[in-house]
């Protein structure tokens, strides 16, 4: 048997630009505008300095940092010097940072001034771990002890890059609440940019805003294609719905990439006024989107894409096309070339509108969980992702996502999983049991709820124990996770035969009378 011929290497993007296209905009961001060869140029230096820090490669680079110029050019000179990516999330906790840092086994954590005290907190749990700031590189010299002046100048950058390499572990949570860093590859990122491409179209004057987190897969995908497609990337600090407004009307934004909240929020802010004619498409993820939503955008003339992506998927694997938006609306679209999705029941693709389990296959899909080879044997079976989200696909292959996974909570575009805030919970030494879901919440999407019984409490909501759980809670998750209602109650939580606790069960009766909540405050 002859075999396979190895993977073609794919020559550097920002390279490849600057040589065909140097003056052309690349990047913009914390009020300054990056040419191709600009942003080449930068992109060494960053990977030098690197190199100056200890990195080679292979090497595991963790990111805290907010959205900036900074982490656009460490993002780059990471895949330059051949090392990997760990983006984490400015919004954890100190012991989750540390988990997924050691998880990682990270050589390095790069912060910046707004990160730096969380990171000194992490530090603490881990006193080996090499802490450098990027708004400060000459103090952070002076601190790295594996420094050596020599390494910066002769530091290896690749030009090219093997497919198969990892570009990036980005952690997402499991259904047992247990983060797990999937693997995406430089091939997995081409991919994905190339099927994106196929589907929206580029032109070359696109500007492709990201006011998403560069630690989410979404916004660091809209960088990444940016670059392949060799358009502009328009990277703000922060989502800011005026902001993102005036991108859109005055700065030639052409195409957005926003979940549901940040969608509401603009329109709320444009007062339903009409976009320019240059705004071609707003991609919408995380999560269904609610039918009065995509009727009023409708309306507006507003050309959104409802899109469906995992982190495991490298963002979106399917996208509705602009076209496609009334006729096809509240379905996120056919499988992004060359994709291919699947919904199965029983092992057995369902019928045409038949709901079942989600599975993909394709380029885009991960190469794996990082250092967890039997979860991702039990999750990519025959090539094939199995997502553990439910949709149906209708005759024509467009896919109609029902749920985020049966017990995942999505609130404000964040995924929240159960048993993780059920954890937190019952590290309180007063908790005997606790139960997690989601309710529908007319500005979140999703709110968490929380379901408590104590060693001894009466039954109903007692404030003062409420509040010292909810910051016990803080203290151990990430805002967004704790839960914004506790319930404790002194009947047992309802449980199958197993044990399981019967989340859905608690829904329900939460629902009947509560209905739809409403929040204003996060």
């Amino acid at each position: 048997m002859t075999p396979l011929p190895e993977p073609v290497p794919l020559t550097d993007w920002i390279s490849y630009r600057a040589a065909n296209t140097p003056s052309r905009p690349a990047l913009v961001a914390d009020g300054r505008t990056w040419t191709y060869a600009e942003l080449d140029a930068d992109v060494t230096s960053t990977a030098q300095m690197l190199g100056g820090w200890g990195i080679k490669e292979n090497d595991r680079v963790a990111m805290l940092l907010n959205n900036g110029a900074g982490a656009a050019l460490l993002i780059h000179a990471t895949l330059r010097i051949g090392a990997t990516l760990v983006p984490l999330n400015v919004r954890l906790g100190a012991a989750e940072l540390a988990w997924q840092i050691a998880d990682s086994h990270a050589q390095l954590l790069v912060v910046d001034g707004r990160t730096v005290k969380l990171a000194e907190r992490t530090r603490a749990e881990q006193p080996d771990l090499i802490v450098v700031s990027i708004d400060d590189p000459a103090a952070s010299e002076a601190r790295c002890e594996r420094l050596d002046s020599r390494t910066s100048r002769d530091a290896t950058l690749h030009f090219a890059h093997d497919p198969n390499a990892v570009l990036a572990i980005i952690y997402t949570s499991g259904t047992t609440g247990q983060p797990k860093g999937a693997m995406l590859t430089v091939g997995n990122f081409w991919w994905s940019a190339i099927g994106s491409a196929l589907n929206l179209g580029t032109h070359i004057d696109d500007r492709w805003l990201a006011c998403m987190p560069l630690f989410h897969v979404g916004g660091l995908s809209i960088l990444l294609r940016s670059a392949i497609y060799g358009i502009t990337a328009v990277v703000h600090g922060g989502f800011d719905a005026v902001a993102a407004n005036r991108a859109l009307d005055e700065d030639g934004v052409t195409i957005i990439s926003v979940v549901l909240i940040m969608l509401q929020r603009m329109l709320d802010a444009h007062e339903d006024r009409p976009y320019p004619s240059s705004l071609r498409c707003v991609l919408l993820g995380g999560g269904p989107a609610p039918q009065p939503v995509l009727e009023r955008c409708a309306r507006l003339g507003i050309p959104v894409s409802q899109t469906y992506g995992l982190t495991e998927t490298t963002s979106q694997v399917a996208t509705l096309t602009p076209g496609d938006a009334l006729r096809k609306l509240g379905t996120a679209g056919r499988a992004i070339y060359p994709n291919e999705i699947r919904v199965v029941m029983d092992d057995k693709d369902t019928p045409a509108g038949e709901p079942g389990e989600i599975l993909v296959r394709g380029p885009v899909v991960m190469a794996g969980y990082a250092g967890r080879p039997e979860v991702t044997e039990r999750t990519i079976v025959d090539g094939w992702l199995h997502t553990g989200d439910v949709g149906t696909l209708d005759a024509d292959g467009y896919l109609r996502v029902l749920d985020r996974r049966s017990d995942l909570i999505v609130t404000g575009g964040e995924n929240v999983y159960p048993a993780e805030v059920e954890a937190a919970l019952l590290s309180h030494p007063s908790v005997v049991e606790a139960a997690v879901i989601g309710i529908p919440d007319t500005t979140w999407g999703q709110c968490v709820i929380a379901f408590v019984r104590l060693s001894d409490a009466p039954d109903g909501v007692d404030p003062s124990t409420t509040d010292e759980l909810r910051v016990h809670c803080r203290t151990l998750l990430a805002g967004y996770k704790t839960p914004r209602d506790i319930r404790i109650v002194t009947a047992p939580l309802p449980r199958t035969a197993s044990g399981k606790v019967q989340r859905h069960v608690l829904r329900k009766r939460l629902t009947q009378t509560d209905g739809p909540a409403s929040s204003t405050a996060r």
